[in-house]
C-alpha cells in the first residue's frame, strides 16, 4: 500500500487511502493467493516437538471453506437487518486458528479472538458480553467452557480441533463432510467483522468492534515498521499470540495479505534460547517482538552469536530505550523499529530505520494516512510542541473501531471534538517535538507528578536497564506527603547480584546521574519477578497498589511516633 520515498515526509505525501465499498478481510487474506498461486505456502504451523508443517494458501482455503460450511450447517450465520453471529475462537497459534478467522469472515460473521490462558472468569465475561452463538477451541479450551455452560445460554456450537469430547463435535469430521469451496458474503468495508476484547485495565474488558476495513488501516503501519514489507524472501513470526491484536492484525493477517509466509509456534514458556533457534531453523526474516521478549532474549549468553538472518524486527507495547535498540543491532543485525497503537485504533505512529535513524525516548511519526496528534483533552484542541497532552487521532480513520460492543457511552467518552474535527482519546499522555515526531510518556494515570514535575516511567526504566546488576525495572510514582509523589522502582536483578542497601543507592545514584534529580528513584524495592499483562505490558496498577500500601504503612508509623 505504500510508495517507498526518501523521506518520511515524501512516503507522507504520495500516500492515499484506496478503501473499497465492498471488501472482505477472508477473501482478502486467502482466496486471493488462493487463486494466484495455490502452491504458495501460507503457513508453516511447528508443533511442540520443533517440527514443522506446510500449508499453501489452497490447503488454508479449503479448511476454511469447509467449515465455513460446517457452521452454517449448525445455523450460524448473518440474517438480514442484523450483524452477523459471533463466534469465538480459543485456540493458540495454529492452522487452525487462521483457518477460523478466515471462515468466520467470510460467512459475515464476526470472529472473536480469545487468548487460551484465559480464566473462567474472563472467558465468561466474553462470551456473555458477545452472545457469542459458537466457539472454536481445543481439549484445554473445552475443559474452561464447560463449567460455564449455564452461564452462556447463546453458546450453541463448541468445535474442537482435539476431537469430539461431551458438547463439542470433532472439527475435522465436521469439516470433511463439507464442500471444498464457500461463496463469501459479498461484505462491505464497513460491515463488522472483529471483536476484540481490550485488556481491561479500568473496569470489565471492552469489546473493541471493528470492520473489515481494520486490516487495510493496519497496513501502512506494518509496511513502514517493517522498512516497507514486503520483501523477496521475508519469512514472519511473532512470540504474541494471535488472540491479541498485535498477533492477528499486526503479523498473521497482513503477512497472509501479502502472501507472506506466517511460522505458527506458541512456545508453553517462552525463553530466549527456544525463540533464538526458532528464527534459525524455520529462516525467519520478519518479527513482532514485544519489549519483554526482546528484553530475555537480550540477556542469553549467545545472543551476539545466534546464527540468524533478520531483515525487519518491530516492537510496541512499551517504550523502547538506547539500551535495547543498541543490542538490536548488535545481536539482531537491524534497527528495531518501535511502533504505538491500541486495540481500538491501532498501528497510528511508527520509526523506520529505512527512511531515518530511531530517536530513543520516541515512538516515531505518524504513521503515512493517520493523524496523531497531542492535544487537550478538555477542549480537543492541539497542544503546542514540547507541551504535555493526549495522544489523539482524528477520525473517522480506516483503522479506528466502530464502537464498544452494545456500550454506546463508553464509545462516546472516547472522543472529544475540538476545531480541527472529532478526535479518538488514546488515555496515553505524550510530546511532540518540533520535528514531529512524539514521545510516549505513559498511561494517563502512569504519569507521575512530584514537586511540580511530570514524570514518566519509560525513560527511567530505560535508564534503570542500563545498570549492571538490573534484569527487569518497572517504575510508579508512590504517595509522599511532602512533594506528592516519589518515584519508586520495582527492580529485578540479574543472577550473580544481591539486595542490599548499598546495591539500591549505587542503581538511584546512576539515574541520578544520567537524568535529572527530580527523576531518580527515592524508593527501590528488589522483586522476584514483575507483573505483566498476557501481552508483556506492566501491570503498573498493581506496583502502585503496592506502593499506595506501602505509603499508607509509612505514615501509620509516623503517626505512632510523632510526640
Amino acid at each position: 500500500m505504500l510508495k517507498r520515498g526518501a523521506t518520511f515526509a515524501e512516503v507522507r505525501d504520495g500516500f492515499r487511502w484506496n478503501i473499497p465499498e465492498f471488501y472482505n478481510i477472508g477473501v482478502d487474506i486467502c482466496d486471493r493467493w488462493a487463486e494466484r498461486e495455490p502452491h504458495r505456502t501460507a503457513i508453516i504451523d511447528v508443533d511442540r516437538g520443533g517440527v514443522g508443517h506446510d500449508y499453501s494458501f489452497a490447503a488454508l482455503r479449503a479448511m476454511a471453506d469447509r467449515l465455513a460450511h460446517a457452521l452454517a450447517r449448525r445455523g450460524i450465520g448473518r440474517r438480514a437487518g442484523e450483524v452477523g453471529d459471533r463466534v469465538g475462537v480459543l485456540l493458540s497459534q495454529r492452522v487452525e486458528t487462521a483457518a477460523a478467522h478466515i471462515a468466520v469472515t467470510k460467512m459475515g460473521c464476526i470472529s472473536i479472538p480469545l487468548f487460551t490462558l484465559f480464566g473462567a472468569e474472563a472467558l465468561a465475561h466474553r462470551l456473555r458480553d458477545s452472545a457469542a452463538r459458537a466457539i472454536i477451541t481445543d481439549a484445554e479450551g473445552l475443559a474452561k467452557l464447560i463449567p460455564l455452560r449455564p452461564q452462556l445460554p447463546s453458546l450453541r456450537v463448541i468445535l474442537s480441533v482435539d476431537g469430539a469430547s461431551g458438547p463439542a463435535e470433532d472439527f475435522a469430521t465436521a469439516c470433511a463432510a463439507e464442500p471444498a469451496r464457500y461463496e463469501a458474503l459479498p461484505t462491505r468495508a464497513e460491515d463488522p467483522a472483529v471483536l476484540i476484547y481490550t485488556s481491561g485495565t479500568t473496569g470489565n474488558p471492552k469489546g473493541a468492534l471493528h470492520a473489515h476495513r481494520v486490516l487495510l488501516g493496519h497496513l501502512p503501519g506494518v509496511e513502514i515498521s517493517h522498512d516497507f514489507l514486503p520483501h523477496a524472501g521475508d519469512r514472519f513470526w511473532t512470540p504474541a499470540d494471535w488472540a491479541w491484536i498485535g498477533g492477528l492484525l499486526d503479523v498473521l493477517m497482513p503477512s497472509l495479505h501479502h502472501g507472506i509466509t506466517v511460522v505458527a509456534h506458541r512456545f508453553a514458556k517462552f525463553t530466549a534460547e527456544a525463540a533464538f533457534d526458532l528464527i534459525r531453523d524455520f529462516a525467519i526474516r520478519n518479527a513482532f517482538l514485544p519489549p519483554t521478549a526482546l528484553k530475555m532474549m537480550k540477556l542469553h549468553a549467545g545472543a551476539a552469536h545466534a546464527a540468524i538472518a533478520m531483515r525487519s524486527v518491530a516492537s510496541g507495547g512499551e517504550t523502547l530505550g538506547a539500551e535495547l535498540i543498541q543490542w538490536g543491532e548488535q545481536a539482531l543485525h537491524v534497527t528495531i523499529n518501535e511502533f504505538y497503537g491500541q486495540t481500538e485504533c491501532n498501528m497510528i505512529v511508527s520509526s523506520c530505520a529505512a527512511l531515518e535513524p530511531p530517536l530513543p525516548g520516541t515512538m516515531g511519526r505518524p504513521v503515512p494516512g493517520h493523524v496523531v496528534e497531542v492535544i487537550d483533552a478538555a477542549t480537543g484542541e492541539r497542544m503546542p510542541d514540547e507541551t504535555e497532552g493526549e495522544i489523539a487521532v482524528l477520525a473517522p480513520d480506516p483503522v479506528m473501531f466502530l464502537g464498544y460492543w452494545n456500550n454506546p457511552q463508553a464509545t462516546a467518552e472516547k472522543f472529544v471534538t475540538g476545531a480541527a474535527g472529532k478526535w479518538l482519546l488514546t488515555g496515553d499522555r505524550g510530546v511532540r517535538d518540533a520535528a514531529g515526531r512524539l514521545r510516549f510518556l505513559g498511561r494517563g494515570d502512569d504519569v507521575i507528578s512530584s514537586a511540580g514535575y511530570r514524570i514518566g516511567p519509560a525513560e527511567i526504566e530505560d535508564c534503570l536497564l542500563g545498570h549492571p546488576a538490573v534484569r527487569l525495572a518497572a517504575v510508579v510514582g508512590k504517595p509522599d506527603p511532602l512533594r506528592g509523589a516519589v518515584v519508586a522502582a520495582y527492580i529485578v536483578l540479574k543472577e550473580g547480584y544481591a539486595p542490599s542497601e548499598t546495591l539500591a543507592s549505587d542503581i538511584a545514584q546512576h539515574v541520578k546521574s544520567r537524568l535529572a534529580a527530580h527523576e531518580y528513584p527515592r524508593m527501590i524495592r528488589f522483586l522476584d519477578d514483575i507483573p505483566m499483562t498476557t501481552t508483556g505490558k506492566i501491570m503498573r496498577r498493581l506496583l502502585r497498589a503496592r506502593a499506595m500500601a506501602e505509603a499508607a504503612e509509612d505514615a501509620k508509623a509516623a503517626h505512632h511516633i510523632a510526640p
